[in-house]
């Protein structure tokens, strides 16, 4: 966001009512919970994710077979239960929810305020921002010696296409009940 001066939709009035209206319905579209944090301004713009990024990082630095499931739960912390993830004890608890152990994620956790994870983070942050990226979630896609990049949650049909996949939609049982 800072590398591309891009401004947080919420901090825009008319968008920020948008979104205070229109978050329930990709919600209810994909089958999940979701809400405006009671305090969206303090948690998002004050608190922020940084101890949470810094925790992903680790994550995928030693164990990246959990970098589906413990980002998820972090979200859904967030975003479903109105949790936060900014205090050490949140986060151990979002890992061991989704089957990591109290010494792996106290372990990563610890790692957190080294410089390698730090350096890592920051690495990763300047590369999204060579793909021109403004925010997140983005997704890029390097195919037949092109370079897409998508932005938003909203863009997994085009990616299947990208990829020439069928998109089945966000939750595959519901369109076709044999899967």
């Amino acid at each position: 966001m800072k590398d591309s001066r891009n401004q947080l939709p919420a901090l825009l009035p008319r968008k920020a009512q948008y979104l205070k209206n229109d978050i329930r319905l990709p919600g209810q579209h994909v089958q999940v919970p979701v809400q405006f944090p009671k305090d969206f301004f303090f948690v998002i713009l004050e608190k922020g994710s940084l101890s949470a990024m810094r925790f992903l990082t680790a994550v995928n630095m030693k164990h990246p077979e959990m970098l589906e499931e413990v980002p998820r739960e972090l979200w859904m912390r967030v975003w479903s239960w109105d949790e936060d993830i900014t205090e050490p004890q949140s986060i151990l608890a979002a890992a061991e929810k989704v089957g990591m152990s109290t010494e792996q994620a106290q372990g990563l956790l610890e790692k957190i305020v080294t410089p390698k994870v730090k350096n890592k983070l920051k690495e990763d942050t300047e590369a999204a921002g060579k793909y021109r990226a403004f925010g997140l979630p983005v997704t890029v896609v390097h195919l037949d010696g092109q370079t897409h990049m998508l932005f938003g949650s909203d863009q997994m049909e085009l990616l299947t296409h990208l990829l020439g996949e069928k998109w089945m939609g966000p939750v595959p049982a519901a369109i076709n009940p044999k899967l």
